[in-house]
Parts: C-alpha cells; structure tokens; sequence
C-alpha cells in the first residue's frame, strides 16, 4: 500500500487516460465500521465500475486497518492513503470523480461542502448532517458547484418497506391520513449510541438525527409526502448518570474493556470482538477515542425516550416515537387511508440476553439473529386490511445478506447506476434534507417545548420545490 498525500505516481495519473479511466475514481473519508460495506463492494463485486483510489481517516491505524483489508481483497490494487486535511488537493490532483463520506455526523457538511468545491460528487451516509447551518451550507455548495450529492438510505430497500410503499403506492388503502411508528431499540444496540461519540449532541444530533433520519425518510418515501411542523417531548430517563444514582447502578467502570466490567450486561468488551478490537481498541492510542464508554456516565447530553407529532402537506399526520432501552428490537408501522389500514411488525431481535457467557450482536437489522423467547419470534408480518373486508397477509421475499439484502440493491444503485425504479428508491440530497429537517425541528422544539414549523429553519431549500433539481444530483453522481 503506498502513501500518497497530494499526487499519484505518474504511472497511476496514466491510468486517466487509459481502458481503465472509464471507472469511477473514489475516495474514502471515514473509516468507521460502516466503511467496511464501501470498500468490499469498490474492490469486490463493483470493481468493474469503481476504483478505489484512496482512504483517508484522522486516525493513522484505522487507515492501516483498511489498507490491509483492500491488499487482501486485491493484492493487485494499490489503494493510497492522505490526510483529511489534505482533501481538496487530493480529488484535484488525482481526477477524483467521487467521495464517499462516512465520518462522524458533525463533520459530514464539512467534507461534503469541501469535496464538493474541490470538483466532486459526494456520497454520504445518513444523516446528511446535524443542523440548519450545515443544511445551508450543502445547499449552497449544491447551487453553486452543480455537483451532486446521495444520502444513502439502505432502510428504503429492504424488501419490507419496498412491500409496505407497493401497496401504499397501489392506491390499495387510499389517500393516506395518518401513520402510526414505534422504533424499539433494546438494551444492545440502543445502548450502543450511549458508549460511541453519539452520546453527545454536538457531535451526533441526537438520536432524532443519526438514527431517526432513516425513519423520517421511510415514512417520507412511502407516503410521497413532505414533513412541515413538528412537535417533540423527551429526554434523557434510563442512561446517564443521574439516572445511575436513582437506580442504585454506582461505581461503575468507566469502559467496557475492563476486568471490573465483567458480568455487566451493559458493557462491551471490544477484546472479545475481533473487528472492534483490531478497528478500535488497538487504535486508541492516536487519538483517545474510547469505543465502549459506559452508559450510565456522565457527560451524555442526548434523549433516549422521543415522542413527535409531525404534520405533512398532504394533510397526513405522523405520530412517533423511539425508545433506546427496550428489551426487544424491532419496530411496528401502520398507515391509515381513506380505504383501509396495511400495518407492518418487524421483530429483529425477541430477548437480549443479560448473561456474561451469551454475546449479543451489536447492530441486529445489519447481522440477523436467532434470539426467539417463548412468546415473541424474530420475523416479520405485513397486514392490509381494505374497509368491509378481512384482513389479507402479504408476503415478503428477502435476499441476502444485511438488513434483507438491501444493502446489496444499495450499493448496485450507487455503484452501476439505478435504472427506472418504480418505487424511486434511490435518494438524493433533498431526500437526505427531508429526512433531517423532521430532527431539526424536532430538536428545536424539545427546546422550546413548542411546535416548529420547518419553513422556518432557513434549510437552505424549498423542500416543497418540484424534485426536478434532486434528480438532476443524483444523475450528476451516477455519471461520476
């Protein structure tokens, strides 16, 4: 693996010019977990239509880390390594036509605005970013480059929110009225966000931002609508620390990679993980940062109980809410219409055991799990129900691999370019706005204990506007 911090070898700027030019040149910001998903499919079973050019992290050793894994996955590849700082540079001196962006949410308007006036299209996970200013400052980097921006959001293709907008879209239960969501995270991963840098607001915007935005887009998407107010209530009721001392859960380690964290079904032992150990902990040394904080420490200044009434255009209501402590995980919608009701159940994971010699997967939407009770099973079910008649299950075909193989359609959108989808789910950046603008207002109104219209944030946008113009960036991107 070479390092490469403003220019390729003239052997590799060649290559511009050569059979080989025709693919996409990427680089890689962010080298988290989810970077993994990227870098498999650029040198893997995308390597026709992409080149991985380049990875670039604030932490050395996490580069390495991917470095290591490109060299396994194609020895014959050399994928070079710069400093973030160095980015503008790099994408102009290397002909770089896309730059994938997975670093921590506060930074996303940063690298997206940059690579943007640099002269590439961006990709980047959700959340498009944390606040207004950052909204503003993408849509005018937007305005001005005429570059292109993705917001990934995989939810949209697993194949039981495509099912739910089929019908939906099928006009089966009529003009849409309301939505009922319930989003349960348990005391694994919900817990999860309380160890991580999401733990403050600052950093992630909450859990309305980061996690929620993929659950703003689902109900966006599926009833083809656009959020305008919203109200929020919540708070911060089962971490923390002050929630610690009510409970009697004192002195606490304050990791999970500890021997006095043993037993504690809230820990996590990145030694016992062979990803998170070699990713993080073996990293932690270039920049302190600490994976498996605990969650009942102080300093947490994020919700995990969020309730929201969002009113739509159509006239349509969203009633939400999230918990991050639940015992099970899964997530129960139902969609009201003039004509009926259809109402989807998802168990992805029934019991999480608290045992210390049974682990939990961390994430289990992305790795499925087998972790049925006597009562609640893992699965799925989709109910439609038309007025004056039975109810009617429809069934659901799932593919391969994370979150039921939408991972999968995902990366063949993003990578080969989508062809004509009639349930348009591949999203753009107003997709990506829509979706943060509920978490925005939201936000805003736990402040001020007042409902938020989000025509009055100043986003940057008319999230309204005919979508003409987000079509347009996601054509940009797939042309690369």
């Amino acid at each position: 693996m070479s390092t490469a911090p403003h220019t390729l070898p003239a052997e590799q700027q060649a290559n511009s010019t050569s059979e080989q030019r025709k693919r996409t040149r990427l680089v890689l910001v962010g080298t988290g977990s989810r970077a993994e998903m990227y870098v498999r499919a650029a040198l893997g079973d995308h390597a026709s239509s992409a080149e991985l050019v380049a990875i670039s992290d604030t932490n050395p050793g996490r580069v390495e880390y991917y470095l290591d894994l490109a060299e396994e996955l194609s020895a014959e590849t050399d994928v070079a390594q710069f400093r973030p700082e160095e980015l503008t540079q790099f994408i102009r001196n290397n002909g770089i036509d896309r730059v994938i962006v997975t670093t921590p949410d506060y930074t996303h308007a940063d690298y997206i605005v940059e690579a943007l006036e640099a002269g590439a299209d961006v990709v980047v996970e959700k959340p498009l970013t944390i606040n207004a200013e950052g909204c503003r400052r993408i849509c005018e980097a937007i305005e001005r480059t005429g570059r292109g921006v993705v917001v990934t959001f995989n939810y949209r293709y697993s194949p039981r929110n495509s099912a739910l907008k089929e019908i939906i879209q099928s006009g089966a239960i009529g003009t849409v009225t309301s939505i009922d969501f319930s989003w349960m995270l348990d005391t694994v991963h919900g817990a999860d966000y309380f160890r991580r840098w999401h733990r403050q607001k600052e950093n992630s915007g909450g859990l309305l931002i980061h996690k929620a935005s993929h659950h703003f887009d689902l109900v966006n998407w599926w009833i083809d609508d656009v959020p305008e107010r919203v109200f929020a209530s919540g708070g911060l009721r089962f971490y923390g620390d002050s929630n610690a001392v009510g409970r009697g859960l004192t002195d606490r380690p304050e990791r999970g990679t500890s021997d006095s964290a043993a037993g504690d079904p809230f820990a996590l032992d990145l030694r016992e993980d062979e990803k998170l150990n070699n990713l993080y902990y073996a990293n932690e040394h270039h920049d302190g940062y600490q994976r498996d904080q605990d969650v009942f420490a102080p300093g947490i200044t994020i919700e995990d109980n969020l309730a929201l009434v969002v009113d739509y255009a159509s006239g349509a209501t969203l009633s939400y809410s999230l918990n991050a402590h639940s015992p099970w995980e899964g997530y129960r919608v139902a969609v009201n219409g003039t004509l009926g009701r259809v109402e989807l159940e998802v168990v992805e994971r029934a019991a999480v055991s608290g045992s210390t010699d049974q682990k939990n997967v961390v994430d289990p939407s992305a790795t499925p799990v087998q972790e049925d009770d006597a009562v609640r099973i893992n699965g799925e079910r989709l109910i439609l129900q038309r007025h004056w008649e039975p109810a009617v299950e429809v069934p659901i075909v799932n593919g391969e691999g994370g979150h039921g193989g939408g991972d999968a359609l995902l990366l063949m959108d993003l990578f080969e370019g989508p062809g004509e989808d009639p349930l348009g789910r591949p999203s753009g950046y107003l997709d990506g706005l829509r979706a943060v603008a509920v978490g925005i207002a939201g936000n805003a109104s736990l402040e001020s204990s007042l409902p938020v219209r989000i025509s009055e944030l100043g986003l940057g946008a008319d999230l309204t506007a005919n979508r003409a113009a987000d079509r347009a960036s996601k054509a940009a991107v797939r042309r690369g």
